[in-house]
């Protein structure tokens, strides 16, 4: 069992840290933020109904105690993404056991008072605990009571526990206060994050971004882009021709910019202004087939996010439509 540390709504973020004796944590992932990871959401420093992350900013949700690193889609999951220790620990419990079902109406009786899913628990000196959830079944390579090292593995990313996309929770706690590495000082003042950080090489903030692209013959289904599996080659003679982009962090008034480009030129551009935010979201823009067929050659798709008119996060794929 997983012992964790229960926290009260008012107790969300330590106060004032002394930072001679604080700890120094590595990134907890083998993969590489904005390319194939993201942070989708970080602590919430808002002490009262609504969230903010550190920067005062919505990429978090209210209550929410640690960071959360995703991968694009279930099928990256699946094929294995190593969680690694971020410091120095003895390990004071671990879950290997959980399903990777994911959080929903009929898993919900099952996970309930497991909501960390598969995971572990650091213990580090001076006070200092790291816990990692949402592990793979089967992949936990910790034991209670083993001596761990910063870099060691613990597990894979996985879908287990209370969660709806696959990814890593890690929560950082001293003396059972939850702490944010990314302003562990607990004093937010917006527009100016503290330039202190538990990060031995502290990640960039991203307020949202493209993290995947695709082609298919026709508008995916959400939870195929969220698969993995919804992108699909494409001949002279498919039905139609669609781009579609896997978008986290989208705020309402953002814009979303849809394009193919192909061999004979522009196939087709759509700009989209988001109604609402989301955590996550999908859109997709396409054509059907002209009568004689597509020409063929390389077609070159691109989803871009765009915020108060600067690009925040943008992606290409290309596929080759064979002669």
């Amino acid at each position: 069992m997983i012992r964790t540390t229960v926290i009260a709504a008012g107790l969300a973020t330590a106060p004032l840290l002394a930072f001679a004796d604080s700890l120094s944590l590595a990134f907890p992932l083998d993969c590489t933020l904005g390319q194939d990871c993201y942070i989708q959401q970080y602590v919430d420093l808002d002490p009262g109904p609504g969230a903010r992350d550190f920067t005062c900013g919505p990429l978090s949700y209210d209550g929410h105690k640690g960071t959360d690193i995703a991968v694009p889609t279930r099928a990256d999951m699946r094929a294995g993404v190593t969680v690694r220790a971020m410091a120095d620990g003895v390990v004071l419990g671990a879950r290997s056991d959980m399903p990777d079902t994911g959080y929903s109406d009929a898993t919900r009786a099952a996970i309930d008072g497991r909501e960390c899913g598969n995971g572990v628990v650091l213990r580090h000196p001076d006070g200092w605990e790291t816990q990692y959830c949402h592990l793979k079944r089967g992949t936990v390579q910790a034991t209670r009571g083993q001596t761990v090292k910063t870099g060691d593995p613990l597990g894979e990313i996985g879908l287990s526990g209370k969660t709806q996309f696959p990814h890593l929770h890690v929560s950082v706690r001293r003396d059972g206060a939850v702490v944010d590495p990314f302003d562990p000082d607990g004093e937010v003042t917006c527009g100016a994050p503290s330039d202190t950080t538990l990060w031995t090489d502290a990640p960039d903030y991203v307020p949202g971004g493209v993290v995947s692209v695709g082609f298919a013959e026709g508008v995916p289904s959400f939870d195929a882009v969220k698969d993995g599996s919804a992108a699909q080659p494409l001949t002279r003679t498919s039905r139609a021709m669609v781009v579609f982009g896997l978008i986290f962090g989208g705020q309402a008034g953002d814009t979303v910019d849809l394009a193919i480009l192909g061999p004979a030129g522009e196939v087709i551009t759509q700009a989209v202004t988001l109604d609402r935010t989301q955590a996550q979201l999908f859109r997709a823009v396409g054509k059907r087939t002209p009568q004689d067929g597509w020409p063929a050659g390389a077609y070159a798709g691109t989803v871009t996010l765009s915020r108060d008119g600067r690009v925040i996060g943008k992606r290409t794929t290309v596929i080759t439509v064979p002669r």
